[in-house]
């Protein structure tokens, strides 16, 4: 365990309940006889007073631990601007399904107590990384969830050729490609109709979007795996983003990799809890428990 002697606060301002909920955790963490600290914006926002860092990853150095306040989006943005920190970080839930939060703000101060008491265990959750020579410069870009080469506003389908550690896949005609980490096989993966992968397993999820061959599913394979993608049509326009962000446009021929980073964050679980636990309280699944 951990001895925690400071603590990060970062949120999201676009969330009604953030300030509130942060000045409440400052209080509980002051009261605990902790040291909060916090990035600027964060302070800004919420009027805090506390020792103040100028960015996230400043502030993930010279903490112990960091509680971050919102839901999915604030907690990928906050992976990707901390990535490759050893400081653990436990989100609290200020939105609506929070799938990789681990407690809801009413239960911040139940949560908190197991904190100082060593009941709970760390999730180390590696992220992605894209990266190539394009027409219109080099790319190297991260994300936690995942990464999405597919068209632009046009209705017209795409194609990309495939490869997996430089053996031919297949030339998929979509919407769109998502290569996805087990964190993320419960979001755009899902919703697209891949599998739900445990989060620590040693995987990468592909998964096409609307593919034009009804053959064309879900792919699991290695986390070492080297995914090379090449833009094959000139029309419509194809985009790379990550975790949802938009973050460069791709032109015929261009070829960009994807493969797990060396860089992770470490997540904070209660102890106690579990996967098929969150899975069926964040996805809603009903059925008679099983006797065993």
């Amino acid at each position: 365990m951990i001895e925690i002697q400071s603590v990060g606060l970062i949120g999201n301002s676009g969330k009604p309940a953030f300030a509130e909920v942060a000045r409440r955790a400052a209080r509980l963490v002051a009261d605990a006889g902790r040291v909060v600290c916090c990035d600027s914006t964060t302070a800004g926002l919420a009027s805090l007073k506390a020792r103040i860092f100028a960015t996230p990853s400043l502030l993930a150095r010279e903490v112990d631990m960091l509680m971050v306040f919102g839901g999915d989006g604030t907690m990928l943005r906050a992976a990707r601007e901390i990535a490759g920190s050893r400081t653990p970080v436990l989100g609290i839930n200020t939105g609506s399904l929070g799938f990789l939060t681990a407690v809801s703000s009413e239960e911040m101060p139940q949560a908190l107590e197991q904190v100082w008491a060593g009941r709970y265990q760390l999730e180390s959750r590696h992220l992605l990384e894209a990266f190539g020579d394009t027409s219109a410069g080099k790319v190297a870009h991260t994300a936690l969830n995942d990464l999405v080469i597919g068209r632009g506003a046009a209705t017209r389908l795409i194609e990309l050729d495939v490869a997996v550690d430089g053996h031919p896949l297949t030339r998929y005609r979509c919407d769109g490609l998502i290569v996805s980490s087990p964190t993320g096989s419960t979001a755009y993966s899902l919703a697209a109709g891949g599998a739900i992968v445990f989060p620590t397993a040693a995987v990468l999820e592909l998964t096409p979007i609307c593919p034009h061959t009804l053959s064309n599913r879900s792919l699991i394979v290695p986390r070492s795996s080297a995914i090379s993608v090449k833009v094959i049509s000139s029309k419509p326009e194809t985009i790379l983003s990550a975790d949802g962000q938009t973050v460069c446009e791709l032109a015929c021929n261009d070829l960009i990799t994807i493969r797990s980073s060396r860089k992770s964050v470490r997540l904070m679980q209660m102890a106690g809890s579990s996967f098929p636990d969150t899975l069926r309280r964040k996805l809603h699944w009903r059925g008679t428990p099983l006797s065993i």
